[in-house]
Order: structure tokens, then sequence, then C-alpha cells
């Protein structure tokens, strides 16, 4: 038989369970009607849709296969990667999802470090939390990666010359040279 959970464990979980409640009551309120999105509305919908669903999930104890915020990548001949690699991303996941990224409107995607140090430098306004089972400094990590990082790494045939185009931390040693 098994023994009762703690009430302080009830609480816990209940706590959890209303803040994933809440978190995927906001994002169907915001991107319940797709009738107006273009296609980066239907992306960023999609995203912030399937991120509650992930928290909810959790928080009911059922999400438990580790790998299940993988998706394929089109082909399906390379390992899956990711939902923080942007599809024109050549690199490979490096780790497993352990932070998720969040832009100014919180639509957001998890991703390993490496992928979420990406995307969030090429956010303005961007955030990184830790999932539960991150290693301790993930989002630190993520942060400071994301500080030396150029905004769409990949894309390396066009001239970076505006301060947007730059690393954060390149815009901010060309301010203090001036």
């Amino acid at each position: 038989m098994k023994p009762c959970p703690s009430i302080t464990a009830l609480t816990a979980q209940n706590a959890e369970l209303q803040a994933a409640i809440r978190t995927a009551q906001k994002m169907l309120a915001a991107y319940g009607d797709s009738s107006s999105f273009d296609q980066f509305g239907y992306a960023q919908a999609h995203g912030a849709l399937a991120e509650s669903l992930r928290i909810l999930l959790r928080a009911l104890g059922t999400d438990t296969e580790k790998g299940s915020s993988l998706v394929r990548t089109p082909g399906g001949d390379q390992p899956p990667r990711c939902p923080a690699a942007h599809i024109e991303d050549p690199d490979p996941c490096r780790g497993p999802v352990v932070v998720t990224v969040l832009d100014a409107s919180n639509a957001g995607a998890s991703g390993c470090e490496h992928h979420g140090a990406r995307l969030l430098a090429s956010l303005d306004g961007g955030r990184v939390y830790a999932l539960p089972d991150a290693p301790d400094g993930a989002a630190i990590r993520v942060f400071n990666a994301a500080d030396t990082i150029r905004p769409f790494p990949w894309l390396t045939d066009a001239p970076r010359t505006r301060d947007a185009q730059l690393s954060r931390a390149e815009a901010r040693d060309r301010g203090e040279r001036r």
C-alpha cells in the first residue's frame, strides 16, 4: 500500500497545478482565436500553447518522458532537436532540454542551453528560466552565453554593422569606445 502524501506535498502540488491552470487559461485567452494571425502569429501561438500544455502536464505528473519536448527536423534524417532550435540553425542540440526562453509577450520555447542562448540572443526583451529538473546555473549560463552571441548567428553571409546586428557585448564595447 502506498503511503499518503504529506499535507505540504499536496499543497505544493496544488499550487503548481493552480499556476499551470492560470498559465493555460491566459495562453488560451491570448491565442485561442487565430482568425487574424499571420505566419508569425501562428508560430507564436503554437509555441505558447504547447508550452502551457507542457507546464500543465508536468503539474499533473503525466509528462514523464524526458524526450517529449524534442521535435524532429524536416526530413527526419537528423536527430530530434529542441523547440528552441530555429529551423534554419544547422547546429545540433548540446545536451538535454533545461531552460525556457520567453519573448516580450511571454511566448516561449524550451531548449538545450546552446539553442536557448542562441534564441535569447535573437530576441529583444527576452528572458530565460531554468526548468525544474535543470542543473544548477543553467539559466545563468544561457543568459551569459547569449550576451556574447550575435542575433541569428546562423546567418553568416550578411555584414553586421548596426548595434542591433551585433552581440550585446559587442554593442556595449562599441558604445564605450565612442
